[in-house]
């Protein structure tokens, strides 16, 4: 099923629906390295007070503690994962929406194109002109649209993701000092056959680890160089705030471009300036095309 779902995809989105499609399997390696983490941890423990020896207890027992934990940030980093896959899938579904305009669009040129090969001096082309300038504008619009939420939700998406993996990072690595000081205060000094150990004496200052690594923890801050956001997208998909342009209604999805009342004013000046200036849809005028007003940097 997943197989044919990607098939069914548009094909300006095939190749993020794979980039997001193998994240999810990435997702589900964490959450699975995370569960076999704390299996593991535990069985460590259980290990430890099998041997008879109170110093191994001990020390397993609260090394396991350390490795629970470093499972618990695998299963955080995870979840972060499946926020950051969540804003590509925005991405995806406007480069979705907008391949239908780009499908229409085409068809629209290659019926001229037929037509004109046919019988030149059919009055069907002259409907088919306005059906085709209704057409780039709205593809004009919708490209405008791709880009603005492709440059925007990237930045968010990846400042997520790298500062998830930044976070993990480094909670893992004070997780791993401190195991590292549990295990300086295992005695490991050989004996021979006969000879008593020393008393394990050491457990207020393993109890005092689990301590500084639970404190490192709390105190842990996020300290990673900002992602700058310039600008905001209304829900059109349009510069501006959403205080300006109108608030975005419960049908809209995310990343799904609305419908833009512009559109139909872009098409009257296009249509009108291609009557004045008597451009063809072959190209055969040097005419620079009119563009959609408040569009002009997008396109």
């Amino acid at each position: 099923m997943a197989t044919l779902r990607g098939i069914q995809q548009p094909e300006l989105s095939k190749k993020l629906y794979k980039i997001i499609k193998t994240e999810n399997s990435v997702i589900g390696a964490y959450e699975s390295a995370g569960r076999d983490r704390i299996s593991i941890a535990a069985q460590l423990s259980e290990w430890g007070e099998t041997t008879g020896d109170d110093a191994v207890s001990d020390i397993s027992d609260k090394l396991g503690v350390l490795l629970a934990e470093i499972g618990e940030q695998e299963d955080f980093f995870a979840q972060n994962l499946e926020d950051y896959r969540s804003i590509l899938k925005q991405i995806r579904n406007t480069e979705s929406s907008v391949q239908p305009s780009r499908d229409n669009r085409a068809k629209i040129q290659d019926e001229i194109q037929k037509l004109k090969y046919k019988d030149p001096t059919s009055t069907k082309l002259v409907s088919l002109e306005q059906e085709l300038v209704r057409a780039e504008a709205q593809n004009l619009v919708a490209e405008a649209q791709l880009t603005n939420v492709t440059r925007q939700k990237l930045k968010e998406a990846y400042d997520l993701h790298l500062a998830a993996t930044v976070e993990r990072a480094e909670k893992q690595i004070i997780l791993a000092r401190q195991g590292r000081r549990l295990l300086n205060l295992l005695d490991d000094t050989p004996v021979v056959p006969g000879d008593p150990r020393q008393p394990y004496e050491q457990g207020a200052e393993a109890r005092q680890v689990l301590e500084d690594a639970d404190n490192e923890l709390r105190t842990w801050e996020r300290n990673v160089e900002p992602v700058e956001r310039r600008g905001e997208l209304a829900p059109n998909l349009m510069p501006g705030s959403a205080n300006q342009q109108g608030e975005q209604t419960d049908e809209t999805i995310p990343g799904t471009p609305a419908p833009l009342s512009e559109v139909d004013g872009a098409v009257d000046k296009m249509a009108h300036q291609r009557e004045e200036t008597g451009s063809t849809l072959d190209g055969s005028t040097t005419t620079e095309r009119p563009v959609v007003p408040g569009l002009q940097s997008a396109a």
